[in-house]
């Protein structure tokens, strides 16, 4: 058996698929956020400006947030000890789940080291609990409820994207005490677009089933407090399970989910994706609480967040780019092929000064690459015009389909 030989090809392959990714050396700014220095292929840092972070309000460079993680160093210390179970409850992830639970409207709310893992433990733990449970998961969910509900060894049925009469066919088959659980999206990052909460959750009361709500590109994005989409259209009452993240809006790391308290203590109690987790360090726990208590009170952010996006929208439609509909704070802009959207990538990076990540399969489908923009409330407008001139000049020298 030649090892050496099998790691190549897998890799090999997906160079010839224009799929091998390749991580920027990057560090920001703190206090000029969306500036940054790249390390890669320069003598000494070169000076970028990021158009890709999921950083979407620039809290990780917030003085509340900074402040908080410093006090919380100076007080604990860096790590947690270990697991809750072994290390204790560091008050500081009591009073973030307390304003966590808070935030949603629910009874309860438990801390992961990601929302990556959050989804994994909680899909799967709690569908193992269902006996017989059949999942109805939206076919453009994250690849981490996948595994969670891969995880769970529960049937699944998958449902077209946002497509309410595929879902009640598919929950019109299954017997109505069958336990069912559904679980979608609200803003689905790749595409901009939002799923119709109150639909859904009119299935699940019909059809007795559970809904699970991953909120994580929305939370302090959207709603009067940061709640995400199912506070915005006043849906949050109406889940049984909201999903959210501290690593996007909340600039800082982990993830979390928010029900009611019987179902925290479920998860809290079988996932072992919670229990056998050191948690996380007590200063980015502080960071994070300073950054949702901010966003709870402070629409400033979010609101020039909201305008940032839809002025990049407007330049890059009015130079004839072609821009995928979007009712979000995502910008999607498509190429439609692997090797031409890392090429673009590039050009950005090393003649513009411009950093966005190409997306490539498997995060989208095949065909469908492209280039995903996140201003933020610190991209300003002249940074909009260079980066449409930029991109109007690489399509032409690509000869780049336009907008039709």
């Amino acid at each position: 058996m030649n090892y050496d030989q099998i790691f190549d090809s897998a890799i090999e392959r997906l160079h010839a698929e224009g799929r091998y990714r390749v991580f920027i050396d990057i560090l920001r700014n703190k206090g000029s956020y969306p500036n940054a220095r790249c390390f890669g292929g320069h003598n000494g840092p070169k000076p970028i400006t990021v158009w890709c972070s999921n950083d979407y309000l620039a809290m990780g460079q917030h003085p509340d947030v900074i402040g908080a993680m410093e006090e919380a160093l100076h007080n604990v210390g860096a790590g947690s000890g270990g697991t809750r179970n072994i290390g204790g409850n560091t008050h500081y992830h009591v009073e973030l789940e307390n304003e966590l639970a808070d935030l949603h409207s629910k009874d309860g709310a438990l801390l992961f080291t990601s929302g990556y893992v959050s989804n994994d433990a909680t899909l799967s733990t709690l569908a193992k609990l269902l006996p017989g449970c059949v999942i109805f998961s939206d076919e453009l969910n994250h690849a981490s409820m996948i595994a969670g509900i891969r995880n769970s060894g529960c049937e699944k049925r998958v449902f077209r994207h946002n497509d309410i009469e595929h879902l009640e066919e598919l929950l019109a088959t299954e017997d109505i005490n069958t336990p069912k659980l559904i679980a979608f999206e609200s803003v689905y990052s790749m595409d901009g677009d939002v799923a119709p909460l109150h639909k859904i959750c009119d299935l699940a009361d019909k059809y007795n089933a559970l809904t699970y709500l991953d909120e994580v590109h929305a939370v302090g994005m959207y709603g009067p407090r940061g709640g995400g989409i199912s506070e915005r259209d006043e849906a949050a009452d109406r889940i049984t399970i909201i999903e959210g993240t501290l690593g996007k809006a909340f600039g800082v790391m982990g993830g979390y989910v928010a029900a009611d308290q019987k179902i925290i203590d479920v998860i809290r109690s079988y996932a072992p994706g919670f229990i056998f987790t050191t948690s996380l360090s007590p200063a980015l726990v502080a960071g994070a609480l300073g950054s949702v208590k901010h966003l709870k009170s402070s629409n400033i952010e979010r609101e020039a967040q909201q305008a940032a996006a839809e002025k990049l929208k407007v330049m890059l439609n009015e130079a004839g780019l072609p821009i995928m509909p979007s009712t979000t704070h995502i910008v999607p802009l498509m190429v439609g092929d692997p090797v031409k959207a890392k090429q673009v990538s590039d050009i950005l990076l090393h003649e513009y000064g411009v950093y966005v990540q190409p997306i490539n399969y498997p995060t989208v489908p095949r065909g469908t690459e492209r280039l995903r923009f996140t201003p933020g409330p610190a991209h300003t407008e002249g940074m909009m015009r260079d980066l449409t001139k930029a991109l109007v000049e690489i399509w032409g020298r690509m000869e780049l389909r336009l907008a039709a």
